[in-house]
């Protein structure tokens, strides 16, 4: 056991300047993959927005540069340059360098921001290979370098230029010591420069992605919106049906809080509320979520029984039944954020609840008052809810009644494991009886259960929970996971930790995947957010010389091999597999199913409004949007004819 004597002044670890960031980067921007890469652009992107919302910023420009490296330039103020009395260096080294240091906690400099550390920028010049940042203000072009968060020189004025010209650009590259990823996804700049623009009306944003072939032009996306965030939820809906045509909007200030909000109905049986703070995305909601929930329910509860809408309910509405469908945008300035972590997940202000419940129910009742039909139409929405819920309610109990999905008796056609450790148990999920025959022979049976599918799985995006809850599929699946659902769903219960789809490697085939993907997703999402669920890739062809067999996933494998195998005077022999039902047990488990050869894709719901996007369009009752995707890709279809 070590002396006391052994813990001295020497083992206290001073990490000074960004050292701190680069030892614990996560704790700083959450991850070091690639969500933390795009995090250090959110942070450099939110101070210019800042600068937008503070009305000092109408342009912004975000350049995706050829040599990997990003930039971020507006017409805001500039950051000052001048020696700063503390520090005795720029004021630009010092914001750019000093961990807590910022406009942010000066009350005169930005009324709100989303930034509240005073780290933001910080980060991102700690966590990148080099950056550069250039100010223009008071008539000057000033300049500093930076590699891994070091000065390489002081600020440095480096031209001059017309006084009524201001802004700073931010240029960095990613550091590959740091990061996982250093390449910079378009789509998801895109994404979160599009919410930008949406929730600052007025703003542009101009995005250029340089990083294209030779003799391309560049891509460039021009965004803005000068209905802000109502535009904002008519994109989020633009292929859905609507209950209210024109958006419900707020936008007022009450006890020191600005509150906007832009609300729309739709007949979707899905709740889309998206919440920020000071611009910021809250992911997690918060209190300006449990202001609007509480208001919403109130206000809608207050006018239907008034308009005595009501008849024939034992009880008033309840969240759930007034949130069906619901789409929602809820922007707050706030001049002190108080947030859960420096990502800035969930919204901590007391004082923000009360301020927006006021403002969203006595507007809401303001605008049922003056629209009484589209008031009519969302009121009756919800009743449909309450009256569904009723009626999934003694469906579910039905079913509980006769011992499907809470029983202990497994379904009469799964295979089971021998082993109850769920870590090292895994559920393939077959299509058809064939191949769920040749999947049991050939499977591991000390940690492989095989559940066949034998009847049509229900499309559970577009049917409500009693009518799903009748389907045979769907029951043996919930049985066979364990989990329950609904509000008896228990994560801890689940029997088996890998959840694997199986199923042809052809049109019919990935059509059972996506109705199976389909049910995981609106029913058992935790699954999925928690790594559970894979998608088997079985071989599309076989291909012998001599004795030796080879398996290939797609035909552009298939026919690369068989080129080179012909250049060396082999004679390959080819074939393609119809469907799982063709291998043998000893094929299907050398090739689908042992842990050594076979290949699994991980389901990920990175951007869940994303994937709800999708099944929607993919799964839901609207016909156009799916013509409209099929129209766009007929060409790139793959057709097993």
């Amino acid at each position: 056991m070590p002396k006391k004597s052994d813990y001295q002044a020497s083992n206290i670890q001073v990490l000074e300047g960004l050292e701190a960031v680069r030892k614990r980067p996560a704790m700083y921007i959450g991850s070091t993959d690639r969500n933390g890469l795009h995090h250090i652009f959110t942070e450099i992107l939110d101070n210019s927005v800042d600068e937008a919302i503070a009305g000092y910023c109408s342009r912004i420009w975000v350049t995706l540069e050829l040599d990997g490296s990003i930039s971020v330039k507006d017409n805001g103020r500039g950051i000052p340059v001048e020696i700063h009395p503390q520090t005795k260096v720029s004021t630009l080294e010092t914001v750019m360098t000093n961990l807590h240091a910022g406009g942010k906690f000066d009350d005169g400099a930005y009324k709100v921001s989303g930034g509240l550390h005073g780290v933001g920028m910080k980060c991102t010049n700690a966590l990148s290979e080099w950056m550069i940042t250039t100010v223009t203000r008071d008539g000057g072009i000033y300049r500093q370098e930076y590699k891994r968060g070091i000065p390489q020189a002081p600020v440095k004025k480096v031209g001059s230029i017309d006084d009524s010209i201001t802004g700073t650009e931010h240029r960095f590259l990613p550091d590959d010591e740091i990061f996982s990823e250093t390449t910079f996804d378009f789509k998801e700049i895109i994404k979160k420069c599009r919410q930008h623009a949406y929730l600052t009306a007025g703003l542009r944003i101009t995005v250029k992605d340089l990083r294209v072939e030779q003799g391309h032009a560049p891509k460039i996306f021009d965004l803005y919106f000068e209905d802000g965030i109502k535009s904002y939820v008519l994109f989020m809906n633009i292929d859905e049906k609507f209950v209210n045509e024109q958006p419900f909007y707020v936008n007022k200030e009450n006890e020191g809080v600005l509150v906007e909000a832009a609300i729309q109905y739709t007949n979707s049986m899905d709740e889309n509320v998206k919440c920020y703070t000071n611009n910021i995305i809250n992911p997690e909601g918060g209190t300006h979520l449990a202001g609007f929930r509480t208001a919403l329910t109130s206000a809608i509860n207050t006018y239907a029984q008034k308009s005595e809408l009501l008849k024939g309910l034992t009880s008033t509405l309840n969240g759930d039944d007034v949130r069906e469908g619901l789409t929602a945008v809820i922007s707050v300035k706030v001049a002190n954020p108080q947030f859960e972590g420096q990502t800035k997940i969930k919204l901590n202000n007391p004082e923000v609840k009360n301020a927006v419940a006021k403002v969203i129910r006595d507007e809401l009742l303001i605008y049922f008052d003056e629209h009484p039909k589209e008031a009519k139409a969302i009121i009756d929405k919800a009743i449909l809810s309450y009256k569904a819920k009723a009626a999934a309610k003694a469906a579910r109990d039905a079913v509980i009644r006769k011992s499907a999905l809470e029983s202990t008796a497994l379904p009469g056609k799964l295979a089971d494991c021998i082993s109850s450790n769920p870590a090292d148990s895994e559920l393939y999920i077959v299509e058809g009886d064939s191949a769920g025959g040749s999947a049991k022979q050939g499977r591991d049976r000390h940690t492989q259960a095989v559940l066949p599918l034998r009847g049509k799985i229900i499309n559970t995006h577009k049917y409500r929970v009693d009518r799903v809850l009748g389907n045979n599929e769907f029951k043996d699946i919930t049985t066979a996971l364990g989990v329950g659902i609904g509000t008896t769903l228990d994560i801890a219960k689940l029997r088996y930790h890998k959840i694997v789809i199986m199923s042809d490697a052809d049109v019919d085939g990935l059509h059972i995947t996506t109705l199976v993907l389909t049910l995981l997703y609106r029913f058992f999402k935790p699954l999925i957010d928690g790594g559970y669920v894979y998608v088997a890739q079985p071989p599309l062809h076989k291909v012998e010389i001599g004795k030796k067999k080879y398996y290939f996933l797609n035909d552009n494998e298939k026919d690369e091999f068989v080129r080179k195998a012909k250049a060396a005077g082999k004679v390959p022999v080819s074939n393609r597999f119809k469907g799982l039902g063709e291998m043998n047990p000893g094929q299907l488990w050398e090739t689908t199913m042992s842990p050594e050869t076979r290949v699994l894709k991980q389901v990920k719901i990175d951007d869940a409004e994303e994937a709800e996007k999708v099944f929607e369009m993919l799964m839901g009752t609207e016909v156009p949007p799916r013509r409209r995707f099929i129209q766009k890709y007929a060409k790139r279809a793959n057709l097993d004819v």
